[in-house]
């Protein structure tokens, strides 16, 4: 699978742009704010419905216009796929998969597995476990359609049950029974949540701990671990110990939406011990470790987004990064850089068919010839 063409139309600082896609790598060279990550991102838009850095969509549309278009022509399993994605100002977001209308947006997640490695996934270890939970559900969303409608009605039970807790206390009432309606909702979804979780991170940890031994060079010993409520408790106990406490803090303390991903270098903390190389080289692999899953569940190599990873790496870890994506596994690759010279070098390393586009404010486009 491979994107073989954009489009865009007023997103972000583009005005308009039509471009043509190697199968294989495509990149994208130019001096910080021209808008290389830009271009990711519209990528992302196609695959997951949304942006990786606004999660506003009006806020993507260029300055002063009152929409936008992002558009990408698909080869997937030898049929071509057009994927349209329009916004308008105060308007319901407007997907199509050839011409013809989402009823939900759930229903394309998946249908472009995507895996985007980018210095925003420093928040992965130095943000709450909300980050890594949503990085939990991103990766399992891509290949179970059953995961993510469960994941939608236990947040929508979730939601409902806090609203009663709060109007509890505003009213100075409570009915148990009608909680227990809730809980029986959250206890519904969220189970096979845990166990599709559980399953998830067993068998992520073996690929996750291959890649990194690679692109470490094997110095550092890392591990993952899933941290659940469910571990220690079943579902409905928890809920029932937990009752009062929710009662006087008008939330629901106990569940699933709690669950952590503990990352660790050497036996400690990673956000507490492990230095900016060391927490780089982790998300690195981990990102990889997630392509590697995402391609052996649905038999289709993710597009990789690699927006501006070599900098700060040093030569031997740049070296083992390309070592590891120039492998067949790997399908079409999206690399953005500053470093013009630097880029060359690694390409020379990756015997594929590929494009390089420089980005500068006049030219916004303009191919080179590797």
């Amino acid at each position: 699978m491979h994107l073989k063409s954009l489009s865009l139309v007023n997103f972000k600082n583009y005005e308009q742009v039509d471009i043509s896609l190697s199968e294989k790598i495509n990149c994208f060279v130019g001096e910080n704010g021209v808008g290389k990550t830009n271009l990711l991102d519209a990528i992302h838009y196609l695959s997951l419905c949304k942006s990786n850095l606004n999660p506003v969509d009006s806020q993507n549309i260029k300055y002063e216009q009152e929409f936008l278009v992002v558009q990408g022509v698909f080869e997937r399993r030898g049929k071509e796929e057009n994927i349209y994605c329009g916004i308008r100002k105060q308007k319901k977001k407007q997907f199509k998969r050839n011409q013809k209308d989402y009823t939900k947006l759930s229903e394309h997640i998946g249908l472009i597995p995507l895996v985007m490695i980018s210095p925003a996934d420093a928040i992965l270890i130095n943000g709450g476990s909300e980050e890594r939970r949503k990085f939990m559900n991103g990766v399992i969303a891509q290949y179970s359609r059953v995961y993510l409608e469960n994941l939608i009605q236990y947040n929508r039970a979730l939601s409902q049950r806090n609203s009663l807790l709060k109007d509890f206390a505003m009213t100075r009432s409570f009915d148990q029974g009608m909680l227990e309606v809730w809980d029986e909702q959250l206890i519904r979804y969220g189970e096979p949540i845990y166990k599709e979780r559980v399953r998830f991170v067993n068998e992520l940890l073996p690929v996750f701990n291959d890649f990194h031994a690679h692109v470490s060079g094997n110095r550092e010993k890392v591990s993952l671990s899933y941290q659940a409520h469910l571990q220690g408790s079943g579902f409905r106990q928890g809920l029932k110990a937990s009752m009062e406490k929710d009662r006087i803090v008008q939330y629901t303390t106990f569940g699933i939406h709690k669950d952590d991903l503990g990352m660790a270098l050497e036996g400690y903390s990673l956000k507490k011990s492990g230095s900016q190389g060391q927490q780089k080289t982790f998300l690195v692999a981990l990102k990889l470790a997630e392509f590697e899953f995402i391609r052996k569940l649905t038999e289709i190599p993710p597009i990789l987004l690699l927006d501006d990873i070599f900098d700060k790496f040093d030569a031997g870890r740049v070296k083992h990064i390309v070592s590891l994506v120039a492998k067949n596994q790997f399908g079409q690759i999206f690399i953005t850089d500053t470093n013009e010279q630097r880029l060359q070098g690694i390409l020379k390393e990756i015997p594929a068919n590929n494009r390089i586009f420089r980005i500068t404010p006049e030219t916004i486009l303009e191919e080179m010839k590797a």
